[in-house]
């Protein structure tokens, strides 16, 4: 509500100081006007055919007056003293001297209180050249008041060049420039300036700040109203999210826990032979009304909360009680765990983890650790951490390779195993995309550098095929392969199929090879059956 407030009275603030702007414009004009229509009004009755004050003369001047739109009355004056004029004749006249009050332009001279023309409160005025005179209509202030009343007319004399406020009871207040258009706040009275630079005179148009919020209270309260409900709205929504959070924060930290985090598996094949040499560790999480909550979603929260540390701990220990017998058995078998960027700071981590490896009587170098590229970002960090585990015996991979801060110098600075290419990269073969030009690039560094290559996301024969096709060996996983699936059903393969990182016996015979291929009921990966010959 206060920031509608004050948005709103800045809008009016500029509403009102263009308005003033376009009346003290309007003041000026009118101003000039009247100047401009006395001079030739005096010109007129200075160069008269006729007689000083003669009823042929005075005939004259009243047909002047008639024409003109803004004077009442033109005469002569001599000596300060009206010696005839259209209106009153020249018999019987008033005996007042009046003297000139500033010295305009031109010769013309300004004659203020100019009586017997007043009515009243209205102030009549007169401009005077040589010794006639035009009287201004005291009307003419009603006119001015339709643009504003609140107005201040100054006038440079000609001759002493100082300001004086003919006719006005107003005086601008110090603060005020009357000496060039300006605009401006002065204490709490907004002033905007316009000048005639020939005829010497500035009209300043103001008002004061309380009257403008009185005349703008409508705007002001609509804003503060639209202020209510919109912080309104925004508080109910940050509650909502802040509860949403710290409720999903709880609800995880408690299913951690509980234990009720799931782990599954996705195999990781052998471009070339398609063959398994290994299963990524994927954390899921299902919330308590049922709904899977998406990784990207809830490592962040558990990131955000400070407990990520829990988490990664609890995939540690269901994938080497999973695993443990598979990877005794089977040397060659890789198991890559994932880690999130606090659990490299985190001074518990390596001791975390070497203990859950000698309870599992797993060795090091069973276990890949990967990370992201925007978890190296810490660099000094990581690069101790990653120098820690390689020392224990663990492999180094870096996961989403492409998308993150990595660099050639970077890459040997922190002396990874390998570099996990983004499946956006993998997606990219066989089309246009500009991701496709980068790959071939990747590879050729990651042979440069002696780095293994594992691509993600290969979900088509053609992907595949691409490769399978290279000279470089690669390690590939995604939805072709197989989808991730509990341990049970890992390694229930795995014992159908006896071993499947054993070499095949090479015999002049036919073989039936297991292959591995997608099921489309169940999104699992099932063995299907190829009957080959096998030669060698």
């Amino acid at each position: 509500m206060f920031v509608a407030f004050v948005v709103a009275f800045a809008i009016a603030f500029e509403m009102a100081e263009h308005k003033l702007q376009r009346d003290a414009a309007q003041l000026i004009a009118v101003h000039t006007a009247l100047d401009d229509e006395a001079r030739t009004l005096l010109t007129a009755m200075n160069t008269s055919p006729y007689g000083f004050c003669s009823d042929a003369e005075i005939a004259f001047f009243r047909k002047l007056v008639f024409n003109a739109e803004d004077y009442r009355d033109a005469g002569h004056i001599r000596d300060g003293m009206i010696a005839c004029s259209a209106m009153l004749g020249k018999e019987n006249l008033p005996r007042t001297q009046h003297l000139p009050t500033v010295s305009l332009t031109g010769g013309m001279t300004l004659l203020n209180h100019f009586s017997p023309f007043g009515a009243g409160d209205q102030r009549a005025s007169a401009r005077q050249i040589g010794n006639s005179f035009v009287d201004l209509d005291p009307g003419i202030s009603k006119r001015l008041d339709m643009i504003t009343p609140n107005r201040s007319l100054t006038v440079i004399d000609a001759v002493t060049h100082e300001p004086t406020h003919p006719g006005f009871p107003f005086h601008a207040p110090d603060g005020v420039r009357i000496d060039s258009n300006w605009q401006g706040l002065v204490g709490d009275t907004l002033y905007v300036t316009r000048c005639d630079l020939l005829n010497l005179s500035r009209m300043t148009a103001y008002t004061p700040t309380p009257e403008l919020l009185h005349s703008r209270q409508n705007l002001l309260g609509v804003a503060v109203a639209l202020g209510g409900l919109v912080g309104l709205f925004v508080g109910l929504s940050w509650a909502f999210l802040e509860f949403r959070d710290h409720s999903m924060a709880q609800r995880l930290c408690s299913a951690i826990k509980k234990d009720h985090l799931s782990v599954v598996y996705q195999p990781l094949v052998r471009a070339a032979t398609r063959r398994i040499v290994g299963a990524e560790t994927l954390v899921r999480w299902t919330d308590e009304d049922g709904s899977p909550v998406s990784p990207d979603v809830f490592v962040k929260v558990a990131e955000a909360g400070g407990f990520v540390g829990s988490m990664t701990e609890l995939v540690v220990r269901h994938s080497l009680r999973d695993f443990a017998a598979q990877l005794a058995s089977q040397p060659e078998f890789r198991l890559s765990i994932n880690v999130a960027a606090a659990d490299l700071s985190d001074p518990t981590f390596l001791s975390m983890l070497a203990r859950s490896l000698q309870r599992a009587s797993v060795r090091p170098e069973s276990i890949t650790i990967e990370i992201t590229e925007s978890s190296t970002a810490r660099h000094d960090v990581a690069k101790e951490t990653i120098r820690k585990l390689r020392e224990c015996g663990h492999a180094i991979h870096i996961d989403d390779f492409g998308t993150g801060y990595s660099s050639l110098s970077y890459l040997r600075e922190l002396s990874v195993d390998a570099i996990k290419i983004d499946k956006s990269f993998t997606q990219a073969v066989g089309t246009e995309a500009v991701t496709q030009s980068i790959l071939p690039q990747i590879l050729a560094m990651a042979l440069t550098l002696n780095l293994g290559v594992i691509v993600e996301g290969v979900e088509t024969e053609a992907q595949a095929s691409y490769f399978a096709a290279l000279e470089q060996p690669i390690l590939a996983q995604g939805w072709l392969f197989g989808r991730p699936v509990p341990a049970a059903r890992f390694l229930s393969y795995c014992q159908r199929t006896q071993s499947l990182l054993e070499p095949l016996p090479i015999r002049h015979e036919i073989y039936a090879i297991p292959a591995l291929t997608a099921c489309n009921c169940c999104h699992s990966w099932l063995p299907a059956w190829d009957v080959t010959a096998a030669i060698g």
